[in-house]
């Protein structure tokens, strides 16, 4: 049987679910009424966080910048806890963009709030359409498993990504590390060492899914799992 892989809510699944087939798993379309995190944690082999909604900043004690307006504070309150279980029971994670936000803030870190009127010179990175549009490429720390699992799409150690995003990491979370920046400096993927499998990205290579592009990021995952 195909590993079981569970998918926080969203509200653009199809990629998400077509990523994790082709990289051979079995997708499990979790729901905020589904029950206990931990029960979600305990029935499946991973666990992909997607992309979506702002974080409250509540969460991690800073009051609403005002490009803050999309909130889903059910949402936020079971990802954190999938998350925690997750951590706690060494179930493999693929964060993808709020789902590497959520990941961070859920161990303790905090958020940029908005990217265009908190860091300087930026890049873009809120390019829409297409869907898999490059924005910007971003670095590929040595070694990291990012770096072992795309290296070889890699140029000269850059690799180009889309890019749909206000908010990025802001304080880094315990023990997690960055393994790759745009640019402007913006932490693009957080790793955490001492996990069988922890990874997340600010871009979105569920986008890549007719290409395959990113399809590795998927395998990682479900190798993980095994």
């Amino acid at each position: 049987m195909p590993p079981r892989i569970a998918i926080a809510p969203c509200r653009k699944m199809p990629d998400y679910v077509k990523s994790v087939i082709l990289a051979g798993g079995d997708p499990w379309e979790l729901s905020c009424a589904d029950g206990p995190a931990e029960a979600a944690v305990s029935s499946c082999a991973g666990l992909l966080l997607p992309g979506g909604a702002d974080v409250d900043p509540g969460r991690y004690g800073e009051a609403r910048h005002p490009s803050v307006t999309d909130v889903d504070v059910a949402r936020d309150e079971y990802e954190i806890a999938l998350v925690l279980a997750a951590l706690a029971a060494d179930l493999p994670v693929l964060a993808i963009c709020r789902g590497l936000q959520v990941v961070n803030v859920a161990a303790g870190g905090s958020l940029i709030q908005d990217i265009p009127s908190q860091v300087g010179n930026a890049v873009p990175h809120q390019v829409a359409a297409p869907k898999d549009a490059i924005a910007h490429d971003v670095s590929l720390s040595p070694g990291s498993r990012l770096e072992q699992l795309m290296g070889h799409a890699a140029v000269g150690g850059r690799l180009p990504v889309n890019s749909r995003h206000h908010q990025a990491v802001g304080r880094l979370a315990g023990s997690f590390v960055v393994t790759s920046l745009a640019p402007d400096g913006v932490i693009e993927a957080l790793e955490l060492p001492r996990a069988r499998f922890c990874l997340g990205v600010q871009w979105h290579p569920e986008n890549f899914v007719e290409s395959g592009t990113f399809l590795p990021l998927f395998a990682g995952l479900l190798a993980a799992t095994r």
